[in-house]
């Protein structure tokens, strides 16, 4: 079973007595690990070597507790959605990080705050997609706007919103396609998808969202790199994080690319996502029973 980063981190400086450059070299090591990224981690252990320059002696309750704050201090919240209604959200990312399984537990979460959800199927090239989000759809009690395999994908993302404003819908969420092609192709096909939408709202999308898959480590920042090239990304999702020992990721990520989290993925569950906190998930770094 893969250690936790507070396992790591304990493992590096139990028993010293003094934050020497052995110990730094170890925080960092742990940090790395984790999946926090180089240049987050150098950040980190930069900041941490000025707070411990003038007091090297220290225990290793205080080290832990400098370094959590140096970390939240990493991490800001998204802003609160656009008070649109519907309030539109383009939902991205590559096959197999949960794209699909986080736009049905959105649905799930939206409605159980009273919201009336409608969701789009405009990943229009993998059959699985579709009739996978059909099913969440049903789980999650909400409409779905969907056409036959191989539609234009901006036309279904049309059809949703016009769909979503003759029903009085609150939210619109559009999956759309997560193939790993070429940039341009990206690039183009989430334009064609952003006007279709601004031909019925002219300021939708209020949001895209990335999601990610924690366990996959350095890959969710190659993955973040590219859609943030094709496409202005306002938020995250961060799925997988129950069982995993990369959390860092989602520090690294955000930091890195100056993205706010807005929900993790703590489960299989239509239940298991979770509106980011970004003190109760520092917490969950240090002792990951929290995120349970």
């Amino acid at each position: 079973m893969a250690l936790s980063f507070f396992q790591r981190l304990s493992r590096a400086v139990i028993g010293k007595s003094r934050v020497d450059d052995d110990t730094l070299d170890a925080i960092e090591e742990a940090l790395v690990e984790s999946d926090m990224g180089v240049d987050t981690t150098l950040k980190v252990i930069d900041r941490l070597e000025e707070r411990v320059e003038k007091d090297k002696y220290m225990s290793f309750d205080e080290l832990v507790g400098l370094l959590r704050e140096e970390i939240s201090a990493l991490l800001e919240p998204a802003p609160a959605p656009a008070e649109a209604r519907p309030y539109v959200m383009l939902v991205v990312g590559v096959n197999g990080v949960g794209k699909t399984t986080t736009i049905g537990k959105l649905a799930a979460y939206y409605k159980s705050l009273g919201k009336k959800v409608v969701v789009g199927a405009a990943d229009t090239f993998r059959a699985a997609a579709v009739d996978q989000l059909v099913i969440w759809a049903e789980r999650a009690g909400v409409d779905i706007v969907r056409q036959q395999m191989g539609s234009d994908p901006a036309a279904v993302a049309f059809d949703t919103v016009k769909s979503a404003q003759a029903k009085g819908a609150d939210i619109v969420l559009i999956d759309t396609a997560g193939r790993l092609h070429n940039r341009v192709d990206l690039m183009n096909e989430l334009t064609k998808i952003r006007n279709s939408v601004r031909k019925v709202l002219p300021d939708a999308p209020h949001d895209v969202m990335l999601v990610l898959d924690a366990s996959t480590g350095q890959n969710a920042f190659a993955q973040a790199k590219e859609f943030a090239r094709a496409t202005e990304i306002t938020c995250l999702a961060v799925t997988k994080l129950d069982g995993t020992a990369k959390g860092g990721v989602v520090v690294g990520v955000s930091d890195r690319f100056h993205i706010p989290v807005r929900f993790i993925g703590v489960g299989e569950g239509i239940r298991d996502l979770e509106a980011f906190d970004k003190e109760k998930f520092v917490a969950a770094l240090f002792n990951p029973e929290n995120l349970k």
